[in-house]
């Protein structure tokens, strides 16, 4: 089965040409880098004393906007989809890799990932009455204006229940306030070439200028998967939360996975294939969304992407075959 290698080697003009006009001429490109001023600043080559130079593609897939293998997969059950073998650096399938599309309550694999990198987990937060004003029928970890709890426990019911006012209360938390850290977001992502995305808030609650694709999600969750304390937190079926409410009684709360996979609620991929978790998102806009993580016999990284698919059964059906077809090519 043919894969689009990843390029080990290459000029940075060419680089240039292949990681970040792909795609253009199916949307604008809202946030791009500058030629000249950008490639130290965002990590797309690296200084050193030896004045030699790692590029940015050096462990990264690249792939072009056509798609690869489609036809071996039931691709029309959703608006977007891709499989990464992240060990051998090549891409195994992709359907319409480069398309804008909404990420729903995937955006918070990129809230956890800043927090990480940009928070300290064991600081205490002051849930925001901001924090807990979303839509009353919107995934939520059931906080309170006025509890009181760390990032740390925020991160479990920000991954497990997918609760949009934990999102809110992280980006508080390690930022000072919401815009700062939606900043943060944007910038992180550019840094890891995830050029053709652009983020609004730390939930992914629609917005039309809310939106990725599925190689800029591949290349957030790329990252976020180099993370030991993220790869626990997603592979966590179940947590029991403690901190105290804004009284200061102490409050006791159990967080649950989203993911059908985790939960057994939803057949495994073939034996050969683990599943070590990942996350979904659902709205009426984005769809039935999945980016998953896994390993396969040979204990190569593999992430898949779904998104907008149909319907919940859909969307495991169509992940579950990309895994069982492409998994341990």
């Amino acid at each position: 089965m043919s894969g689009v290698k990843c390029i080990n080697k290459a000029v940075i003009l060419a680089l240039i040409s292949a990681l970040f006009l792909t795609g253009c001429a199916k949307y604008d490109t809202t946030v791009s880098y500058d030629i000249y001023e950008s490639s130290y600043q965002y990590n797309l080559a690296h200084r050193a004393d030896t004045g030699e130079h790692r590029f940015f593609s050096t462990d990264i897939c690249v792939s072009d906007t056509a798609d690869v293998n489609a036809d071996q997969a039931d691709y029309i059950l959703s608006e977007g989809s891709g499989v990464f073998n992240v060990s051998k650096g090549s891409v195994l399938y992709q359907h319409n890799a480069y398309t804008k599309l909404y990420p729903a309550s995937t955006t918070k694999v990129l809230t956890a990932l800043c927090a990480l990198k940009y928070g300290d987990l064991d600081k205490t937060v002051t849930v925001s009455e901001l924090a807990c004003d979303i839509p009353s029928d919107a995934a939520s970890a059931k906080l309170q204006p006025g509890d009181q709890i760390t990032i740390r426990q925020l991160m479990y019911g920000l991954l497990l229940p997918s609760g949009n006012d934990a999102a809110i209360a992280i980006a508080e938390g390690v930022s000072g306030d919401y815009d700062t850290f939606i900043a943060l977001m944007n910038e992180e992502a550019r840094s890891l070439g995830a050029t053709n995305s652009h983020f609004v808030n730390p939930n992914g609650l629609h917005d039309d200028d809310h939106y990725t694709t599925i190689y800029d999600m591949y290349l957030i969750f790329k990252e976020v998967i180099k993370y030991e304390e993220l790869v626990n937190i997603m592979n966590t079926a179940s947590f029991e939360a403690y901190y105290t409410d804004a009284s200061g009684n102490a409050v006791s709360r159990t967080y649950e996975t989203t993911n059908g996979y985790l939960k057994q609620n939803v057949k495994a991929p073939a034996e050969n294939m683990t599943v070590i978790g990942g996350k979904t998102g659902t709205t009426f806009d984005a769809g039935y969304c999945l980016v998953l993580y896994s390993r396969n016999s040979r204990n190569e990284e593999i992430i898949s992407i779904v998104f907008k698919a149909d319907g919940r059964t859909n969307l495991y059906y169509l992940m579950t075959e990309l895994l069982n077809i492409f998994g341990e090519a």
